[in-house]
């Protein structure tokens, strides 16, 4: 035990020195901390913001490996899907002719069937000469709509989108921060006891958030869902530790002054802010482990807002609170936050009655929030807010319905074989349209890859059939077909498309010459056939574009992604057909939610109950703590199920793991001083009270994320975004809802769980004082008498108390007529002796009490009997 005593002291004294050097050298950390926000306000342009969600598939998922495939060997030309409202069809098909002749736009569909037109609304599906991430597409986009600008139009288009989203979101962030702002100034104006700790509070929470989202590009690139909710979640996650050194502050500065208070405030609240953090950064880690790798980017990215969150609160906080020192000291006032006895006597009166209740309501929970319908797609969900890009997008699909494209890839080198998985692809009742090179139509009812031999080629682009024959000679040199030269070419059959290209080089090589008419002929279908090919044939792959008429996601869409394979797979090897698309995503994400989900789950109650294993140094205690705050998950995703919601599978994942390593913490208030109070005060009192001292730090933490998760919910008109913010919101309101009507009552029930399963041995603290009597002491006492004591202690008190002693301690009391029966069970009273009774002095030699000192020994000696001696002299004086 004195080795303990010594390290404690070393760990005092190094704490102290930490305390001092950083109060007393607060100019210099201003000064770097000036320097660093200029650094990472100049920084924060150079983050890029990832706006798709696919490419955080693991690399093993079929539609990640077929969207690299297709990045590499095909092209995606930019398109739009343009409705123009209150035309009628002449209109229509004017517009639509106007457009097509326009700079960069390569083809345009549009026709009087339902796809296209009705209800005097036109639809034009237009696709441009260039890929959709150019420039120059986006400027031949904007005359398209400035053509139009005459008329009522909205367009969907791929082109220009993750600008037009990262737009959206940083002014949706503008909202979203102002009105945190204001909440959060409301809350602390409302919990605070002065109101200079506000800009203390502001100044800390700002430089922060600068440096953690200055600091993002080490990452390179982050998620747009990262950027967006990390600055709110990392002021309702970390806003706990600016409180907890504030709260420290005003307890030392009432008998010390301003910079030894704040040093002594510092000194215990660094490792208190440290081991509170453990549990939020927990949740965090847990989310790095997930497949889908956007849980790493969320996790590395929070938990680093974390560790500068405590960074500013140990370098930046305590010099602010000594420059507003004589700020707060003159600007007071009460707080407004009330005791909440009443919510913590209904729990002591319903301690039998909640925990049944409470199991049974999280297996419940538990079964609902698996009912719930988990979806995957964003398009499926809606968001409070629309911006205007949504909109226009909403208008577009509300009137024409949204498009479901799937690519089929499979290996090239076949045109035959590619014709007829088309052919059967097109009988399928779930696809809606197919297209391919095997059924793109050339001329006169010919397909680009159906073979011909010279005379039906010259017939077809009107071409004479000796220059056919030489063509084809050449071209059967150039593959190096010496046989068909052989053989004769008049019966050498080419595909279509691998002859027309041949020739087409040829001429612009000037290796022929072609008349004025057929060179125009070759010209005009070049340009058609080159978009064909480039986005539907690769170096090592055909793909195939279908539109289904299924849903984006769910057991039909499924079922029809089964069928499209077997479909294919009936002339291609199963292994080599990749099916990439909304929907596969979907299916992938889904694959990868349950078993993400339960690494969240379990990673997350696992990390933190190690820590409040440690923390408690009880076996029982962290069950109890983890199932209450888990079942407030589950019951959190049971209401969508309840009211008929979607739930977003990325809300969930992400909010699991926030709730549980947030709003543990909770828990941990009300649970510390629990037990801490039930050693020297009824439990049922130690509950009450227990309530009353956690409620100002949970309403002001738990209200801040509550807010933050509901203000991103309403505000982001980012689909994906708003779910999150919306579960978070109801999730931190499920947590405190429980732990504050349901997990006192746990304790109380579970309080022999906790003393069984406790490490060290159960300290005989249970004996309490009378409520209210004369006693003289000499031993260990922990308890208050008009506030609160614990130490070795020799003397006498007289006035109201709850306090506990040792039984190796003894006490010799008399007892007051007003004491209170019921408040504290009796000790057995003893007589004073009567020297002691009529005020006088102990008689020389004669030892009346002895308690068991700290190792304990007795103690028995000269020393202890003279400081006994001045006690009770100057109890007596006070008396008279």
């Amino acid at each position: 035990m004195a080795d303990n005593a010594e390290k404690d002291k070393k760990d005092n004294s190094f704490m102290m020195k930490l305390a001092t050097l950083i109060v007393d050298k607060r100019k210099g950390f201003y000064l770097i901390f000036i320097v660093l926000c200029i650094f990472c306000v100049l920084s924060m342009n150079r983050v890029k913001v990832n706006n798709d969600l696919t490419t955080y598939l693991p690399d093993t998922t079929e539609t990640r490996r077929g969207l690299d495939l297709m990045d590499s060997e095909f092209t995606t030309y930019g398109s739009a899907r343009i409705l123009i409202c209150n035309v009628t069809f002449d209109e229509a098909q004017k517009l639509a002719d106007q457009v097509e002749e326009m700079d960069g736009v390569s083809m345009l569909d549009f026709d009087d069937t339902e796809d296209h037109y009705h209800d005097m609304e036109a639809l034009l599906s237009v696709t441009f000469d260039e890929e959709a991430d150019t420039e120059a597409t986006q400027q031949h986009l904007d005359e398209v709509l400035d053509a139009l600008s005459d008329y009522d139009v909205y367009y969907s288009s791929d082109i220009g989108q993750e600008e037009r989203d990262a737009d959206d979101l940083n002014n949706d962030m503008i909202v979203i921060l102002l009105l945190a702002a204001v909440v959060i100034i409301a809350v602390l104006l409302f919990t605070s006891t002065t109101y200079a700790e506000i800009p203390v509070y502001l100044t800390t929470f700002i430089v922060a958030a600068i440096l953690n989202k200055g600091t993002n590009y080490w990452f390179g690139t982050i998620s747009f869902v990262t950027n967006s909710i990390a600055v709110v979640l990392q002021l309702g996650l970390a806003v706990d530790y600016a409180i907890i050194l504030a709260h420290r502050f005003m307890e030392e500065h009432e008998d010390k002054d301003a910079r030894e208070a704040v040093i002594v405030a510092l000194s215990k609240a660094i490792p208190e802010i440290s081991s509170s953090s453990l549990t939020t950064i927990s949740g965090m880690v847990a989310m790095m482990f997930m497949q889908f790798r956007i849980g790493y980017d969320m996790g590395i990215i929070l938990a680093k807002s974390i560790i500068f969150s405590m960074v500013a609160v140990f370098f930046l906080m305590p010099g602010l609170l000594l420059t507003f020192s004589k700020a707060i000291d003159n600007t007071h006032h009460k707080s407004f936050v009330p005791k909440i006895t009443a919510v913590g006597k209904f729990c002591v009166a319903t301690r039998y009655i909640i925990p049944p209740i409470l199991i049974v309501g999280v297996i419940i929970a538990f079964f609902l929030s698996n009912k719930a319908n988990y979806v995957y797609d964003t398009n499926t969900l809606e968001s409070s807010t629309m911006s205007d890009n949504k909109f226009s997008v909403s208008m577009v699909n509300k009137e024409f319905g949204m498009v479901n494209q799937l690519a089929v890839i499979v290996p090239n080198g076949d045109y035959e074989k590619e014709a007829q998985t088309l052919k059967a692809l097109e009988k399928l009742d779930v696809v809606k349209s197919c297209q391919g090179l095997g059924n793109i139509e050339a001329m006169d009812g010919y397909m680009l890859t159906d073979k011909l031999n010279p005379r039906q080629f010259a017939e077809l682009i009107d071409l004479d059939i000796e220059v056919a024959d030489m063509l084809y000679s050449a071209y059967a040199l150039d593959q190096s077909d010496y046989g068909a030269l052989v053989s004769g070419v008049s019966e050498y059959e080419v595909p279509f498309i691998d002859m027309f290209l041949f020739i087409y080089d040829q001429k612009e090589s000037g290796n022929i010459t072609l008349d004025d008419d057929l060179e125009e002929t070759l010209t005009d279908a070049y340009s058609q056939i080159c978009i064909a090919k480039d986005q539907l044939l690769g170096e090592d792959n055909s793909r195939f574009v279908l539109e289904l008429n299924v849903p984006y996601e769910g057991e039909e869409t499924t079922a029809a992604l089964d069928q499209i394979r077997n479909t294919v797979a009936k002339f291609y090897n199963i292994d080599d057909i990749l099916l990439v698309g909304n929907a596969t995503s979907d299916k992938d994400l889904g694959d990868s939610f349950a078993t993400d989900n339960t690494i969240i789950t379990v990673l997350t109650a696992l990390f933190v109950m190690i820590i409040l294993l440690f923390t408690f140094q009880s076996a029982g205690l962290p069950v109890l703590l983890v199932v209450t705050i888990q079942g407030s998950i589950w019951m959190n995703f049971s209401l969508p199920y309840l009211l008929n919601e979607n739930v977003y599978f990325l809300g969930y994942l992400v909010v699991s793991a926030i709730q549980m390593g947030a709003t543990i913490d909770y828990a941990i208030v009300i649970t510390s001083r629990y037990m801490d109070l039930k050693t020297y005060m009824p439990i049922k009192e130690a509950a009450i009270e227990a309530l009353n001292q956690a409620f100002p730090t949970i309403v002001t933490s738990g209200s801040m994320l509550v807010s933050a998760g509901f203000i991103i919910s309403y505000v982001s008109s980012n689909a994906a975004v708003a779910a999150i913010g919306l579960a978070l919101g109801r999730g931190t309101l499920t947590s405190i809802l429980l732990v504050l009507l349901a997990l006192p009552q746990t304790l109380l029930i579970g309080d022999i769980i906790i003393q069984k399963t406790a490490f060290t041995l159960k300290r005989d603290l249970a004996k309490p004082l009378p409520s209210a009597g004369r006693i003289r002491m000499n031993g260990h006492i922990k308890g208050y008498v008009n506030g609160v004591l614990e130490g070795d202690f020799i003397g006498v008190i007289d006035g109201e108390m709850g306090a506990v002693v040792r039984p190796k301690d003894t006490v010799t009391m008399e007892e007051r007529d007003d004491a209170p029966e019921e408040n504290y069970p009796r000790l057995e009273a003893q007589e004073l002796p009567e020297h002691e009774a009529a005020g006088q002095e102990e008689p020389a030699g004669e030892n009346t009490v002895e308690a068991a000192g700290k190792d304990g020994e007795i103690s028995d000696n000269s020393e202890d009997r003279n400081t006994e001696k001045t006690a009770e002299s100057e109890g007596t004086e006070d008396e008279q």
